[in-house]
Parts: C-alpha cells; structure tokens; sequence
C-alpha cells in the first residue's frame, strides 16, 4: 500500500483509493440503489436516489481535513471505474476507528474488499498511528465476515438483536485489530 498525503489517496496492486468526487454520484446512486447492499448495511438508504450521493460525498473533505472520518472510493487502479466505498472513522480519545465499506453487486467477489480493507488497516496503523482498528456485520451477512477474518481481525463480540433493521432485528458481530507497534502480549 502507498499512501500519498497530498493528493489524499492510496495505491494497492489493483485498487486506487482516493476522495469521492462529485461526479461519482450517478454511478454511487446506481450501486447502492440495490436492496442486497441496503439489507447488509446499518445506514444506507433505499431506495438511493442520486441527491443521497450528493449530500454523503458533501461532507467527505470536511471529514477528512478534521480527521473526523477517511471515505475513499474504491476504484480500479488502471481504467478507474468505481466498484464501491471503505470508511475509516476516527475516535482520537480512543485512537481507534471503525472500518466500514460496501462494494457494487456487479464486483461481488473479486476480492475488493479484503484489498482495499487491508490498505486502510496499514492507513490507520503506520499514517494515523491507530491502536485498533475495528468492525462489525449484520449475522445475517457472513460475507463481510470472512473480510474481517482475512485481514487478521479477531471476532471479539456478538450482539443479539441489537439494531432493528426495517422489521427485523439484526444481531451484530464485532471484529477487531491492534496494531502490532501496542500489542502487550
């Protein structure tokens, strides 16, 4: 993983991280105005129209400079196309943050990801000095579990009906990560 500070990105073997821009927005509306990516998210909304784009790429600059939370689009580092998003939040009382991301149905299972997953763990860890690095899914969604697990993460919790999604209630499992500069033992 490269990470370049000035133009806010990162590089891993196939993937090219960077900023949202504007003009992601079409493409970000037709990705997440899918019912399989909102049953496996927590905030995501459905239908997604091309205005919730607008309003969620908005704030992403001001959340990065105040280091508040790190939103990259997920894009292929040679033509560029836009496969999905990966968040990194950050609680500075705490140095730790969570990792959160979807991908585009259309790229489901080519591996992004876990790619771009483990970029933003070594983002945290060796740019942003982070002590942990943490994670959580719907039970419901093993998938993103096997992410957590390809990228060291521990599972550390399962939350039983904690969040209520739509008219179900979703159990959550939380994964986590220490940076290995912390670990004690």
């Amino acid at each position: 993983m490269v990470y370049d500070p000035h133009e806010q990105t990162l590089t891993t073997e196939r993937l090219f991280l960077r900023l949202f821009q504007r003009s992601d927005a079409e493409t970000v509306a037709e990705l997440c105005n899918n019912e399989n990516i909102y049953q496996n998210t927590m905030t995501l909304p459905y239908p997604y129209t091309i205005d919730d784009a607008l309003i969620w790429i908005g704030r992403h600059h001001d959340n990065f400079e105040a280091e508040k939370s790190y939103e990259f689009a997920i894009t292929d580092k040679k033509s560029g196309q836009l496969y999905g998003a990966i968040a990194l939040s950050h609680q500075k009382k705490h140095q730790h943050g969570e990792l959160s991301y979807w991908i585009g149905e259309p790229y489901w299972s080519n591996g992004y990801a876990t790619e771009a997953a483990q970029a933003i763990i070594l983002f945290a860890f060796n740019e942003k000095a982070y002590h942990k690095v943490f994670a959580r899914h719907f039970a419901s969604n093993p998938t993103s579990g096997k992410v957590m697990q390809k990228l060291g993460m521990k599972q550390e919790g399962h939350l039983v009906d904690h969040v209520k999604k739509d008219d179900r209630y979703e159990s959550l499992i939380y994964y986590g990560i220490i940076n290995p500069a912390f670990r004690t033992s």
